[in-house]
């Protein structure tokens, strides 16, 4: 049997293909702006029938009716990054977080403690030899097919097809559910006067021939908008956006002195717009790999001169960092912080960078510091003090690597808000740091 005949004896609708999940079954669902909407529409009105089914999930963009309170003893979301669409079920106690580093989730459904009975994906149509790409979200998909005993998979023609490990054939597939609908687009919010001196500060740091970790947000595609003037750029990241594709059009990131996969984007997956989706379709520049290889600190640091950007709740004045939780609330996760950071301070040349604003307006509540003198009782260490290096904020850069408490905390001081460097000053004595 050729895989064209495998096709039509695979293809059913939605609701017959989430016949295959039955009661207590721990179920992947893939994530980003690849959520299989009509697989899930047809799981969540199964659920009603079912109990003790576990989901799976990294992070999803849209809808989340799988969550709402009737599910409660049907469907139970396990994530292992909090996404704005769970936060809340996880903080109600709902919903389930498993903290991890991303390179290691792929281990985790092969050997590890959760192995899958189904996953639910989203891909592109087989191309001639009946292989399907996973498109915008092959980094934590493409392990958990792989892993699962049965996969569930719409084909979606919007779909872009990218290359790299990126490819499932029909034959590994139980159920194809052919859809046709455009995916979900995640547009950037424009920068404020803080993200573009902190932008800048960033952009000071980056040499030419850098191969860049930039993930997505405000901050990352602001330092993108100034490296304009910058010479042969790479990127090898986790994820990326639409601020890429400026920089690809001018010339500046070509890969020419990556010294791992030149004249390659490598990534696990991306969020953007359809400008992205039909940017990277067939693009050979462009390539997706798992994230236990993407993100693989020992891989990433093959990469010479390695700028890897993330981010931060707060910082204490030892540079312990929490990006995970606001004290005991859980917020977002680990993701790829620490495999990043790891990864840019083995690499020759490398320079780890943790950027944030100095201060934070939380709705209700009066300006806060970034800079704490401790972190709040609870919070979690995402990147311990001893893996960080450098820290931005707009108001300058402190150098942590290789000094000091007593030299970090000067150095913290230095770059937190003016109106609260006299009170972080008085903490650091009490606490002996100075």
């Amino acid at each position: 049997m050729n895989w064209m005949e495998l096709y039509r004896d695979r293809v059913m609708d939605a609701q017959s293909a989430v016949r295959m999940i039955d009661s207590g079954m721990r179920v992947f669902l893939s994530g980003n702006c690849s959520v299989p909407r009509l697989v899930l529409a047809a799981l969540t009105e199964r659920a009603r029938g079912l109990s003790g089914v576990q989901v799976v999930q990294v992070l999803t963009v849209g809808p989340a009716e799988y969550v709402a309170p009737d599910m409660e003893g049907h469907l139970r979301v396990n994530t292992l990054f909090i996404s704005d669409n769970v936060r809340q079920v996880v903080q109600e106690g709902r919903a389930d977080f498993t903290p991890c580093f991303l390179s290691e989730i792929p281990n985790l459904f092969r050997c590890g403690p959760l192995q899958l009975d189904a996953a639910l994906i989203q891909v592109a149509p087989p191309d001639e030899h009946g292989f399907c790409s996973f498109g915008v979200e092959v980094g934590i998909s493409k392990p958990a097919a792989q892993a699962a005993r049965r996969v569930i998979a719409e084909v979606n023609p919007h779909m872009p097809r990218t290359l790299g490990d990126s490819f499932l054939h029909v034959s590994k597939i139980d159920a194809l559910v052919p859809v046709d609908y455009r995916l979900p687009e995640v547009v950037l919010p424009g920068e404020d006067e803080v993200t573009r001196r902190l932008a800048e500060r960033v952009a000071g740091l980056i040499p030419d021939g850098a191969t860049l970790q930039t993930g997505i947000g405000a901050i990352p595609d602001a330092v993108l908008r100034r490296l304009t003037d910058h010479k042969d750029l790479g990127v090898h990241t986790e994820l990326f956006s639409d601020g890429i594709i400026d920089l690809v059009e001018r010339g500046v990131i070509n890969g020419e002195r990556k010294t791992l996969h030149p004249g390659k984007i490598i990534a696990g997956f991306m969020l953007g717009t359809q400008r992205l989706y039909d940017f990277v379709n067939d693009n050979p520049i462009v390539e997706l790999h798992p994230t236990d290889y993407v993100n693989d600190p020992f891989v990433i640091a093959q990469n010479d001169r390695m700028v890897a950007i993330n981010s931060a709740i707060e910082i204490d004045l030892t540079g312990q960092v929490c990006a995970d939780s606001i004290g005991t609330r859980l917020y977002s996760g680990v993701g790829g912080q620490i495999d990043f950071i790891y990864g840019a301070s083995r690499s020759k040349g490398g320079i780890p960078i943790i950027a944030l604003p100095s201060t934070a307006s939380p709705r209700g509540e009066a300006v806060r510091s970034r800079i704490v003198p401790t972190l709040r009782s609870g919070a979690g260490v995402t990147t311990s003090r001893s893996h960080v290096h450098t820290v931005v904020t707009e108001h300058g850069v402190a150098e942590l690597y290789g000094k000091s408490i007593a030299q970090r905390a000067e150095a913290l001081i230095g770059v937190a808000d003016p109106s609260f460097r006299d009170e972080l000053a008085r903490q650091a004595l009490l606490l002996r740091y100075q």
